[in-house]
């Protein structure tokens, strides 16, 4: 793998899974040195994290880590609803049954993953991809995929702000076991309906814990983040 790939991949994984927090500088010289990369590569990985909105361009600051606000998850889940509730009604025509009527019992049992600490909720939002990307091939269609791939990316970000409320993640875990169900039967319009019904769930339990903030930009002598969603 090359220097820039595995800077990429590794700041990547470090931002998705909150190892870097919104607002953390990815200074170079420091990157650089933790990464065990010299700083083209680095500089190549730090662009294609701009590019997904991971990173941005921070006047006086270099690079950071892009920021999550109420606005960025409204937005992202007003052009997410109509694209998963379009995936789950093609793989309800293109369905493969017993894929997804496995994936709606490891739902309905998932409660005992939920309640297992963070080891069992990793594996609790494992079980979650693999229903994405069961609906991805079960839909079969390139560029629904190519234009949930970057909204995923960012979402994958704010599920975890969802972490530590077991009581949201039990309701989660049914609402995902009605959707692959739904899928099995090969009923379009009942998937399209549970996906509503589940992303709205979501969208409100995110946008009414993101009441409270954290602002410490007008501290200079600390590092700049701001949190305006908690989990």
């Amino acid at each position: 793998m090359r220097a820039s790939d595995r800077a990429y991949e590794s700041l990547r994984s470090d931002i998705i899974s909150w190892r870097l927090e919104p607002g953390s500088v990815l200074a170079e010289v420091e990157q650089s040195a933790r990464l065990g990369v010299s700083r083209t590569p680095l500089r190549e990985a730090l662009s294609r994290l701009i590019a997904e909105g991971l990173a941005a361009p921070h006047s006086g600051r270099g690079v950071v880590v892009t920021e999550i606000s109420l606005g960025l998850v409204a937005d992202l889940f007003a052009v997410r609803i109509p694209l998963e509730c379009t995936a789950v009604r093609l793989a309800a025509l293109r369905r493969a049954p017993a894929v997804f009527d496995a994936l709606g019992e490891r739902f309905a049992a998932a409660g005992s993953l939920i309640d297992a600490g963070d080891s069992g909720q990793d594996r609790y939002y494992a079980l979650v991809a693999e229903l994405d990307d069961a609906v991805d091939r079960a839909a079969g269609n390139p560029y629904l995929l190519q234009a949930q791939r970057h909204l995923r990316t960012q979402l994958v970000r704010v599920r975890r702000l969802a972490r530590d409320n077991r009581e949201r993640l039990r309701a989660s875990a049914g609402e995902h076991a009605q959707i692959a169900r739904a899928i099995c039967a090969g009923n379009g319009d009942l998937a399209s309906a549970a996906m509503q019904v589940h992303l709205h769930n979501s969208l409100q339990h995110l946008l009414t814990a993101g009441t409270d903030s954290y602002d410490v930009a007008d501290q200079p002598e600390q590092p700049h983040y701001r949190k305006e969603l908690h989990g």
